[in-house]
């Protein structure tokens, strides 16, 4: 999944954000809460996890922004407030899940994976690619109904050139994808992800074209 991180204090921010990174997902980092309220509104993400206590703006009404737009991404909310009043507050204003502070690292990472359930329980979006199916939420690439053995990175960096519907996707897009928004890691890994997933999808004919200072487009089978 594509998280979206909303954490002031950075030693917090950068642990949740190692933590989630190994389990899988891609994570946004925003410190800021004006400058939050102004990405959730440009930008994608299948999950936001906000601090209520931010500077600029506060979570809860960034919070109350999002529903407000009729925005459905789940949210988990980050407090140190441990009434239940601050509880009761921060599920009325439309959070899907609370999370006291100190809290462990495993507990973080199970709620983030039950919001991922529930997700799955709505249906499923996929994408046609000659005699494969690319199934985008989970993501799999399914071959006969049988999922293909593909490294989680390289299904998301599909996933994206997929979704482009043949249109050239830039390198930053593409790690964006992968690791999420300011993750520091050098652009030439995604030549690594294209270079392996051409030689897995050649047998399917299927193939992702270099264009030259742009970025790279998925051309599948007819």
């Amino acid at each position: 999944m594509r998280i979206v991180l909303v954490e002031d204090n950075q030693s917090l921010r950068k642990g949740i954000s190692y933590r989630l990174s190994d389990d899988g997902h891609a994570v946004d980092s925003l410190e800021d809460g004006e400058e939050a309220d102004q990405y959730l509104q440009q930008e994608d993400c299948d999950l936001v996890i906000l601090d209520i206590n931010l500077p600029g703006r506060d979570g809860l009404e960034i919070l109350t922004n999002m529903r407000r737009r009729k925005d459905p991404r789940p949210v988990i909310l980050l407090t140190a407030r441990t009434t239940t009043q601050d509880r009761v507050d921060g599920l009325d204003a439309g959070a899907d899940d609370y999370l006291v502070k100190p809290f462990e690292m495993d507990e973080l990472a199970a709620r983030v994976r039950a919001l991922a359930r529930r997700r799955d329980v709505a249906p499923r979006r996929s994408i046609d690619l000659g005699p494969l199916t690319l199934d985008v939420e989970t993501p799999q690439l399914l071959h006969s109904d049988e999922a293909l053995d593909v490294p989680r990175r390289e299904l998301s960096v599909l996933v994206a050139l997929a979704e482009a519907n043949g249109a050239p996707v830039s390198k930053e897009t593409l790690l964006n994808k992968v690791y999420g928004v300011g993750s520091g890691t050098d652009d030439k890994v995604v030549e690594v992800y294209v270079s392996r997933l051409r030689k897995r999808l050649s047998k399917f004919e299927i193939s992702i074209r270099v264009h030259r200072g742009i970025g790279y487009s998925l051309v599948a089978a007819a």
